[in-house]
């Protein structure tokens, strides 16, 4: 069978993955000359401990195995199994730790609550001051600025997969897709990503589909002259990943307001070390269209405030500040939008800021779904 993706994003990419191991024959589309978007401006999680239960953790686990297995085969992404640690400085973040940890699926998420010393043992550079640390050891990370060529180098070499870049599509069909310079190019299926670019071609497929784009800021420091052997999150990540819901979340809502800032960008603090040394920091959220086309500091004054809480440090200097956007199905029980919009042609969006942990089961799933 001949698989044509159309969007060379992470999710795009993955798909294309699966279809050559599965023993087909892939062509790989991508409308800029390398992806451009959230599939590169993000933290490069393979974020665990934080998913809803029922499907989105189970599409996690799967995909925490899926991707340890192509980072043994594919070295260039940089997978590596360095868990989380979110440090807690206050009872009322504490009760939200304990309560996580006290529910029956708190030892498949690889949860643990670490004392201050027993935090310094694991992440020696979180030196700030706090009551102890929510430990997930099946958190992962890859470097997600370098996974894409990696991994369509690695496609490359199975002699059955041909990616054509700077092609955007304007038509797709049973069995044929046309781009923006005149080819028509056939296969026996074809799969849409478009990641957040929601609106041309997928607008006249889909027109209904239940998706709606988010906007974040993100900033990636210096070398820190230290090893993070951890990737780090603060308190108010509990306030945002669906697996912290319950009493305690509430009342921490109550008994713990966020600063301003962060309440207005709807933030949290996630920090990973890239393989250079530095930091990758974010992150805000922003739900309503039309997005500013700049970037705002006092958002960056309070990540940088809290990291350095937490490092007990100063931070190195800032080299990069970005914005990205993301697509996200609007259906709290779906991991991702996948759509049939014609004979043959099937959509597949929305994975929000769950991208880069699902993408491999999401991928695995649309193969058995589609018969692949």
């Amino acid at each position: 069978m001949r698989v044509i993706v159309i969007g060379g994003g992470i999710l795009g990419t993955m798909h294309a993955w699966e279809a050559v191991q599965r023993g087909h024959e892939v062509l790989h589309l991508e409308r800029e000359a390398e992806a451009r978007g959230a599939s590169v401006r993000n933290f490069g999680l393979v974020w665990v401990g934080g998913r809803a239960p029922g499907a989105e953790l189970d599409a996690a686990l799967r995909a925490r195995e899926l991707w340890e297995r192509i980072g043994a085969r594919v070295p260039g992404i940089g997978f590596r199994a360095n868990g989380s640690l979110t440090p807690v400085r206050s009872a009322a973040e504490q009760a939200v730790a304990e309560q996580v940890l006290s529910r029956p699926d708190a030892g498949e998420r690889g949860l643990k609550w670490l004392s201050p010393a027993e935090v310094l043992q694991v992440n020696p550079a979180l030196r700030g001051e706090f009551r102890g640390a929510l430990w997930c050891g099946r958190d992962a990370a890859v470097e997600s600025r370098v996974a894409l060529p990696a991994l369509r180098a690695a496609l490359q070499e199975s002699g059955r997969y041909t990616f054509l870049p700077g092609r955007e599509v304007r038509e797709a069909g049973t069995g044929r897709v046309r781009d923006d310079r005149g080819e028509a190019h056939s296969g026996d299926a074809v799969l849409l990503a478009p990641g957040a670019a929601l609106s041309g071609l997928v607008r006249e497929l889909a027109p209904e589909a239940p998706v709606r784009r988010v906007r974040l800021q993100m900033m990636q420091t210096a070398p820190l002259d230290e090893p993070l052997t951890t990737s780090v999150a603060d308190g108010d990540s509990f306030r945002y990943y669906p697996a912290y819901a319950g009493t305690a979340l509430d009342a921490l809502g109550e008994a713990q307001p966020q600063p301003p800032v962060a309440a207005e960008h709807r933030m949290q603090l996630l920090m990973v070390q890239r393989l250079d040394g530095g930091l990758t920091i974010g992150d805000t959220h922003e739900y309503d269209e039309p997005f500013g086309f700049d970037v705002q500091e006092a958002p960056y004054e309070h990540l940088r405030e809290t990291a350095e809480a937490l490092l007990g440090r100063a931070l190195p200097p800032v080299r990069r500040r970005w914005a990205g956007v993301y697509a996200q199905c609007t259906d709290p029980g779906r991991v991702v939008h996948r759509e049939r919009v014609a004979d043959g042609v099937w959509l597949v969006t929305g994975p929000g800021g769950r991208g880069m942990t699902c993408s491999p089961a999401i991928a695995e799933t649309t193969a058995e779904e589609l018969g692949w």
